[in-house]
């Protein structure tokens, strides 16, 4: 099933790394559009590995 929005990774100003469907303004960083959520996450797992997102405490 299709989602009517995509998903975005937005990198917050703390370093950590959300996914959402909605817009974010204190967003430092924007990966996206994703299709679906499951390619969202294992997007932000490779940024987090990558050092480009910290992992959420």
């Amino acid at each position: 099933m299709e989602s009517a929005h995509p998903w975005f990774i937005y990198k917050l100003p703390d370093g950590s790394c959300e996914i959402t469907q909605q817009q974010l303004e204190t967003a430092e960083k924007t990966w996206g559009p994703f299709e679906d959520r499951g390619d969202a996450i294992a997007r932000r797992v490779g940024l987090i590995r990558s050092g480009q997102c910290k992992p959420r405490q």
